[in-house]
């Protein structure tokens, strides 16, 4: 996706390029203006720079330079150049371009580092909020366990050990997805890939929930092909959904997992009877440490499990969107198949 992307990137850039040379051999003929033919040339560099391609930009410059030479000034079709005044345009429109490339960088920077402020100021906030309450569970239950002690049945001392249990799991969980939204804010993330079984991984991630994962319901349609993925990385993908499908989803009613393929694609569908997500939250949902304040739902933590999820799937060239359905919620993860085809059972 990406290098198809930069592939677009590159062909828009050379037809912006094209479209200015072939309009300023029209202006030249109809006007005879050389600065209009600079002034259309420079647009092409504002172009080049918001396409991001700062660094080709002084590339852009000295070719278009040269083409005026070659193209505009006396003697045509030479690169001699006797004339003041095209000496001068011409020294004044490299400068141009070259500065404006210049401001773009440090525009870019600036908000490079804007970015990386407001990043640390949100991880800051969703540490004090997101590790503060586990944190706070597991003193409360272990305070509880070890003062009461002898007062307490071997039922009650069991519920308090699982209580902090399952608090502990849960501040892991949530250190795990901090490290890698880092990783994937900066493009550090390390992904080794291997032949898995989707449906392996699908059952080791139910495994991780409490009783086996009994609120989630599978159904596997005909054989699925093995994906190349990191199993780790996609288990952790498939956790963080299953787990905010779980915390959405009404008590006592399943989640339900649908796993089928569709030629070379893998989808996975993963439907909770929850409140439905809005039109304006479609694609905010995915967004680093956006959460969804709905009644109950209301204090859920700042959201990093979703975006987490989003960039490892995008990283093994998959996608994940939200499906349209008449109730509840229905989110569908697509991978690309691998090359061998394992038991559809879990």
């Amino acid at each position: 996706m990406t290098a198809h992307w930069l592939k677009h990137r590159h062909l828009l850039l050379l037809s912006i390029i094209s479209a200015a040379i072939g309009t300023s051999l029209i202006v030249d003929l109809w006007v005879e203006s050389s600065v209009a033919v600079l002034l259309i040339m420079q647009f092409s560099i504002v172009a080049t720079v918001f396409l991001g391609h700062t660094r080709l930009t002084y590339v852009v410059a000295v070719a278009e330079a040269l083409c005026f030479n070659l193209l505009f000034t006396q003697p045509r079709y030479s690169f001699q150049m006797f004339h003041a005044e095209d000496i001068a345009n011409l020294c004044v429109f490299i400068i141009t371009a070259f500065s404006i490339n210049t401001l773009a960088q440090r525009y870019q920077n600036k908000q490079n580092e804007l970015k990386q402020v407001q990043l640390r100021n949100q991880i800051l906030l969703s540490v004090s909020h997101d590790l503060r309450t586990p944190l706070a569970g597991i003193i409360g239950n272990l305070t509880t366990l070890k003062e009461y002690f002898s007062q307490l049945s071997e039922n009650e001392r069991f519920e308090l050990l699982e209580s902090a249990t399952t608090e502990s799991h849960r501040l892991h969980q949530y250190i795990e997805n901090l490290l890698q939204a880092t990783k994937l804010q900066h493009g550090n993330l390390v992904i080794r890939k291997n032949q898995e079984s989707i449906i392996h991984i699908l059952k080791n991630t139910i495994h991780r929930f409490p009783e086996g994962g009994r609120k989630i319901h599978v159904n596997i349609s005909g054989d699925i092909a093995t994906v190349n993925v990191s199993h780790s990385l996609i288990e952790q993908a498939l956790f963080n959904i299953l787990d905010n499908a779980l915390r959405y989803s009404p008590p006592n009613i399943p989640v339900n997992v649908s796993i089928f393929q569709q030629e070379e694609t893998i989808s996975i569908d993963i439907f909770n009877q929850g409140e439905p997500i809005s039109e304006s939250e479609k694609n905010r949902i995915f967004d680093l440490f956006y959460s969804r304040q709905q009644g109950k739902n209301a204090d859920r933590g700042i959201g990093l499990g979703l975006a987490v999820s989003k960039g490892i799937i995008h990283a093994h060239g998959g996608t994940i969107c939200v499906v349209d359905v008449m109730e509840g919620c229905l989110l569908r993860i697509t991978l690309p198949v691998g090359e061998e085809r394992n038991e559809n059972e879990i």
